[in-house]
């Protein structure tokens, strides 16, 4: 026992050679000792050696500031492109048509039967009843903007002619109007004579259209009426002609301002691809239309405004012409609740 307590204290007075006292065990019978965990940093266990060059260098980088643009390229590149899905309420306002029905008819070809005659236009009547009519689909369904801006054009010409002078505009405008088309009628049918024909060259607005009239041919219809069973509409179109060689819907329109655009014509587009529709359905018509036209008279006598309107564009507006529909469809539903029974 003295030996090692001699080479003990030989060691303890060597250089640079030092003994700590050990560090006391205590051991206690209380819950909250022995319950308390000391807590562990995670970053402490990191291998901090191995990723030290990986922390330099993010420290140190000094690049451009992300902005939104940048952060949407990089979720891109990393994650594809963003899905651009619409919600129902979206759809609707980007105009969808919740009830999607065909345009075309595959069932129909584009030309007439061996058995119709071209040289006999037809002119079905048009049967009143309650079925409704596209005018009144479109005068029903207008926006606020169209309401508003009739409502102002109205009341500016009232103030000019006053009340009884814008009736008796009106009334005569309506009168030109249907003179017009009673001529457009009498000069494309078979059945007018020359005699007619002359008397109507005469009117501005037939002067207006003579350099259209040169390219119509083939009348298949005239002021004949059509119904579509399916979507449940009916109208009277002024005119089924090949326009340059395409067949066409024709709608004759008079207007005292210039209209060279077809976005001048408001609602007068869904009007002829609602024809356009009917017609491909109706089983009075052996033929199926694929095109449109509004021809823009002036009374004057200034050269008319043909718009033309292709497959593609009749598509287009028939969207739009659906959507109406549904309007007028809901608007009437609503009518029906709220009437007394």
């Amino acid at each position: 026992m003295k030996a090692f307590q001699t080479i003990f204290r030989q060691l303890k007075s060597a250089k640079g050679f030092s003994v700590e006292p050990a560090s006391r065990v205590v051991f206690s019978t209380s819950s909250y000792l022995c319950g308390r965990k000391k807590k562990v940093n995670p970053y402490e266990e990191v291998d901090q050696e191995k990723y030290s060059d990986l922390v330099k260098s993010v420290l140190s980088f000094r690049g451009h500031a992300q902005t939104p643009e940048s952060l949407y390229k990089e979720d891109a590149l990393l994650y594809g492109p963003v899905s651009k899905g619409r919600s129902p309420k979206q759809e609707e306002e980007a105009g969808v048509p919740r009830n999607w029905f065909p345009l075309f008819n595959p069932e129909k070809s584009v030309k007439p039967t061996a058995t119709s005659d071209p040289t006999i236009p037809l002119k079905i009547p048009l049967q009143r009843n309650m079925i409704p009519s596209v005018t009144r689909v479109l005068q029903q369904t207008m926006t606020s903007e169209q309401i508003s801006y009739l409502e102002r054009w109205k009341q500016r010409m009232i103030l000019e002619l006053g009340e009884d002078g814008f009736a008796e505009y009106t009334s005569n405008m309506f009168l030109q109007g249907k003179q017009f088309h009673q001529a457009l009628e009498s000069i494309l049918s078979p059945q007018g004579s020359l005699k007619e024909r002359e008397k109507n060259l005469a009117s501005g607005y037939v002067q207006s259209v003579q350099h259209v009239l040169k390219d119509i041919s083939g009348v298949r219809a005239l002021e004949s009426a059509v119904q579509h069973k399916t979507l449940n509409y009916t109208g009277l179109l002024d005119c089924v002609a090949d326009y340059q060689g395409k067949l066409c819907v024709i709608d004759w329109k008079t207007s005292e301002k210039p209209k060279p655009y077809i976005r001048n014509t408001f609602d007068n587009p869904l009007q002829v691809v609602a024809y356009v529709g009917a017609i491909n359905h109706d089983a009075n018509y052996s033929f199926q239309v694929q095109c449109g036209l509004i021809v823009v008279a002036y009374k004057d006598g200034s050269p008319a405004h043909p718009h033309f309107m292709d497959a593609e564009l009749c598509s287009q507006y028939w969207a739009k012409w659906l959507l109406r529909l549904e309007e007028y469809t809901k608007k009437e539903k609503n009518q029906d609740i709220q009437k007394p029974h």
